[in-house]
């Protein structure tokens, strides 16, 4: 039995939530180094390299990649043979969000009460999803949510007889929805299966897939590249000043359902799609 203390807990999360605010992962970073050198728009080529200009100042100077420092996502993996001691993992993880949010300088943006409105004042709480795993290790993924792509997030309950076309043209009519209502270039997280809140789920682990990382069954990940393609040909393009790059990526996640239902949820990030992960 391995112990983890709190207070370990508490600093990592607060580590990386520093870290994901300030620092793009590589090979997001990668996707639109290279999409600056193919995008077809004058317009939208220049919006790209003054993103990638965005991104290195903010690597080198630890200032926040984007305005909005998001809702503060968790995921945490935790091993069957880890014991945490001295208090409450919830709530560790909850401080270190508080102080990486006033250490770090970052934008507190989250409510108390969806209807009320009223600041917390210190980001939290954390939305923190949880699994028991194998092992004696604890494995925390953070995800600074903005909320310009959450807010054009879709679900739909399909019949069971859909088609895989039928998918596409739901993700490709989820993103022309949206049009210039968030920071394009985009990344598409997708859930398919399980119940309503699995493919939510799904939709989201979606996005903290390496964005260069295709879906390892070969079927779903031509239908990655098939829905990068059809969203590309919108034309939207970087900041929705037109162009060949709407979507950076696009990532598919599944999961067995029922016979008679076909979740799927549609969940995007914007081109900072931040993450940070410790193994303790």
């Amino acid at each position: 039995m391995k112990e983890l203390s709190c207070q370990r807990i508490t600093e990592t999360v607060e580590r990386l939530f520093i870290k994901a605010n300030a620092m793009l992962p590589p090979e997001t970073a990668m996707l639109i180094e290279c999409a600056s050198e193919t995008e077809d728009s004058p317009a939208g080529r220049k919006a790209l390299e003054d993103l990638l200009g965005k991104v290195i100042h903010a690597g080198l100077s630890g200032l926040p990649v984007c305005r909005d420092s998001g809702m503060a996502v968790v995921f945490a993996d935790i091993g069957q043979d880890v014991r945490i001691t001295g208090g409450s993992f919830e709530e560790a993880v909850n401080q270190g969000v508080r102080q990486a949010y006033e250490k770090g300088k970052l934008r507190k943006s989250v409510v108390g009460d969806p209807l009320r409105r009223e600041n917390t004042g210190d980001n939290t709480p954390a939305v923190i999803h949880t699994r028991i795993v194998p092992g004696d290790s604890l494995v925390l993924t953070v995800c600074p949510k903005g909320f310009d792509s959450e807010n054009i997030s879709a679900m739909k309950m399909f019949q069971p007889s859909s088609t895989a076309d039928d998918i596409l043209s739901f993700l490709v009519e989820t993103v022309s929805k949206a049009d210039s209502k968030t920071c394009f270039p985009i990344i598409l997280g997708v859930g398919l299966g399980g119940t309503l809140e699995q493919a939510a789920l799904l939709a989201k682990r979606a996005l903290i897939r390496p964005m260069d990382r295709r879906n390892p069954d070969g079927f779903y990940a031509n239908l990655e590249q098939k829905a990068l393609s059809r969203i590309n040909k919108l034309g939207i393009g970087p900041g929705g000043l037109g162009g060949s790059t709407t979507a950076l990526a696009v990532n598919i996640e599944v999961f067995p359902t029922h016979v008679d239902g076909l979740p799927c949820v549609v969940n995007a990030s914007s081109h900072a799609a931040r993450r940070a992960e410790a193994v303790l």
